[in-house]
């Protein structure tokens, strides 16, 4: 049996749902552009115009297509919430391997500094740096990163602090093998199950917050188009056309929804290897 098929075997069957979703979602957002009967940032009808044969669901507050909106605009919140989570991770595995691994004064202070970014309020740390630097993508994508840093830190520093330890550390130790070395080629291979089940925590989370920072206005800007500005753009209209809103938001539900569904497989897979000892599916 292919090592493909017994990780499709082991995954718990919502997880297996979740993974389909969210390739599914995932197809939307990259291929979806491609069939979008209309230009997504051109007014083709009246405002809010009810769903009908011409505007399958209908336009939102200036006259543009809806589902030609809804094909296009999820590219944006995938590629801010994975470069998000991307970034999250090259900050919080280093300073985690070193705090763990050190824990004389360096490994306290770094943890000190975490401690203090981890007390401040995500979106209160999202609206300063908008506030303070402009709104815009790169502004969100630091900050969201900042959010993520101190939970990662402190979950790859106590994953550090259980195998640091053990025999295969101390004889890289004892032959002598630099310290990036040991975290880079010994520590961190030997933790990355933890990490793995965290991943989908943290990209959902940074999916939640594009949403909560783009709706707000201080994230993506209009024209751009993207599910959670056009939520935001079509709210005054919920009443008069649901769908301008209903769409982007169930398509962002479902994401958040598929992503967490299969983290928890992820989750399960690595729980029962390590009760096993054997090694998870790959």
């Amino acid at each position: 049996m292919s090592r493909a098929r017994r990780a499709w075997r082991a995954f718990p069957p919502p997880a297996r749902v979740g993974l389909v979703g969210l390739v599914a979602i995932v197809l939307v957002a990259i291929l979806g552009p491609l069939f979008a009967p209309y230009p997504p940032a051109t007014s083709v009808g009246p405002p809010f115009a009810p769903p009908s044969a011409e505007f399958l669901l209908g336009t939102d507050n200036i006259g543009q297509d809806v589902l030609s909106r809804v094909l296009s605009g999820g590219a944006s919140v995938l590629i801010l919430a994975g470069l998000a989570t991307l970034l999250a991770y090259a900050i919080g595995i280093p300073l985690g391997l070193f705090a763990g691994y050190n824990r004389g004064l360096a490994g306290g202070i770094v943890m000190r500094g975490v401690d203090v970014l981890l007390a401040i309020p995500a979106l209160l740390l999202l609206l300063v740096l908008a506030t303070g630097a402009g709104a815009g993508a790169t502004i969100l994508v630091v900050g969201i990163a900042l959010v993520h840093v101190p939970q990662i830190t402190r979950i790859v520093r106590a994953a550090t602090l259980q195998t640091t330890g053990r025999a295969f550390i101390e004889a890289a130790e004892a032959r002598g093998d630099s310290t990036a070395r040991i975290l880079g080629v010994e520590i961190l291979p030997n933790i990355s199950g933890p990490l793995l089940a965290d991943v989908g925590v943290r990209f959902t989370g940074s999916v939640l917050l594009v949403a909560a920072v783009n709706f707000l206005g201080l994230g993506v800007q209009p024209p751009a188009v993207d599910w959670a500005l056009m939520i935001s753009e079509n709210r005054s209209g919920i009443s008069i056309q649901p769908w301008a809103v209903v769409a982007p938001a169930a398509l962002l539900a479902a994401l958040a929804v598929a992503v967490n569904s299969v983290a928890d497989g992820i989750a399960r897979i690595y729980g029962r290897s390590s009760a096993s000892g054997e090694e998870a599916p790959a």
